[in-house]
């Protein structure tokens, strides 16, 4: 989804299932638009000098995750903004342990990126032993 596709985007700021529901299926088209668009399914990350990849685990992750808060969901929307320009925060972490998704990585880079309207988002990037960087997870950081 970008500014050239000329959509007005509606997405609801309820709590309800439905409302979830209705996030859950903008963010899977986002990340449909954006595969459309990218079909190397890898962008270039001006701060890790590296490209980061999008994977079937990504799309899974952001969608339970950032359909649950109408902020993530906003943010979302500008997925290859937050790709390209966010900046790694903090030192690389360990795979959490118990989440069956993490266990393919190394480790975990938090990245971010400020967000006008939204402020500050998160993303997590994981970085397996061959080096590959998977983008992981996107949600903004509500306080």
């Amino acid at each position: 989804m970008d500014a050239k596709d000329n959509k007005t985007i509606e997405v609801p700021m309820g709590n309800t299932k439905e409302d979830i529901k209705a996030r859950e299926a903008i963010i899977s088209d986002v990340y449909r638009c954006w595969y459309e668009a990218n079909p190397s399914k890898a962008v270039y990350n001006t701060h890790l000098k590296d490209f980061i990849n999008v994977r079937f685990l990504s799309i899974n992750e952001t969608v339970h995750h950032a359909s649950i808060s109408y902020l993530s969901t906003l943010a979302v929307l500008q997925l290859d903004t937050i790709l390209r320009c966010s900046v790694v925060y903090g030192k690389p972490k360990p795979p959490k342990k118990g989440v069956a998704n993490q266990k393919v990585f190394a480790y975990m880079l938090e990245m971010h990126h400020e967000l006008i309207g939204i402020g500050l988002v998160k993303m997590m990037v994981g970085v397996k032993r061959t080096g590959e960087k998977v983008q992981y997870c996107i949600t903004a950081i509500e306080v």
